[in-house]
């Protein structure tokens, strides 16, 4: 096996493609695989630079590290869309070709058998396999729906290069085999909920989860100006002058053992009169 090398990650599928015959599944290949080629193409990334697997409805390429991502997002943005609208606009219905795509970025080792291994590869993979991008394609008017990694959003659209506007993409989490994926979505997020907090920030636990403090530990409120703050062993009450008269009844004189603390003096709660210090 060779040593895993840095490689940015292109996944395309087709859409429904089992539901298809096999005549059509060969013309859906076709269309595929030129999609593909003109999309790389036009992003200037050329056969020395890539290589492809074949997944039957669907094209893997590893492309060299060294080109660029910010133009292969520009050219699947915009040539993607174009030339799926020129093909199904000549297509039957039976035709008609609908593609989920994913960008990622990752390290990829190539074994004996010309087989590709590398946990990132797996990911991506497990990306285009999600619930959530094949939801996100059947609401979708147009026929792309496109997934991008954490770290192509961190290092590329996050920074709002021409073509590739940012608002655009929306944070995701999609559950896994490898456990939950964070990720983001160009387009509308099924459902019209984002994922993972603002802008793709950590949500804080407890803050939409149903999650809340455990009873008796929650943080007590500052003393009021002038007021001595209580101790840590319990409450203080300390009234001035007088009983104290606590829900109707009287308790008369200084009072030790409240909860750990002391009163003394006269007050009057839940009632008119006294006063309280």
């Amino acid at each position: 096996m060779t040593d895993p090398v840095s490689r940015t990650i292109l996944l395309l599928d087709i859409e429904k493609y089992s539901d298809r015959d096999d005549v059509e599944q060969a013309y859906l290949r076709r269309m595929l695989y030129d999609i593909a080629d003109r999309t790389l193409d036009g992003a200037g990334i050329d056969a020395r630079q890539r290589l492809r697997a074949d997944r039957g409805d669907s094209v893997m390429e590893l492309i060299d590290a060294n080109a660029s991502v910010t133009a292969l997002l520009r050219a699947l943005l915009t040539e993607v869309p174009a030339q799926l609208r020129a093909v199904n606009r000549m297509a039957s219905s039976s035709a008609q070709i609908r593609l989920r795509g994913v960008v990622a970025t990752g390290y990829v080792a190539v074994d004996g058998h010309d087989g590709w291994v590398g946990s990132d590869l797996n990911h991506a993979c497990r990306l285009l396999d999600a619930a959530l991008l094949r939801a996100a394609l059947r609401e979708r008017a147009d026929d792309f729906a496109l997934c991008v990694s954490e770290g192509v959003h961190a290092g590329i659209v996050r920074h709002n290069h021409p073509g590739i506007p940012t608002e655009d993409f929306h944070p995701v989490t999609v559950d896994s085999k490898n456990g939950p994926l964070r990720a983001w979505l160009h387009g509308p997020v099924p459902g019209g909920h984002d994922d993972h907090g603002e802008r793709g920030e950590v949500p804080v636990p407890g803050a939409d989860s149903g999650e809340h403090p455990a009873p008796g530990r929650q943080t007590p409120p500052a003393p009021a100006r002038g007021q001595a703050a209580p101790p840590s062993g319990g409450v203080v009450f300390q009234f001035n002058g007088g009983s104290p008269n606590i829900g109707g009844s009287v308790v008369a004189g200084d009072q030790h053992g409240v909860s750990g603390g002391h009163v003394t003096g006269n007050v009057h709660l839940g009632g008119a009169g006294g006063e309280s210090a």
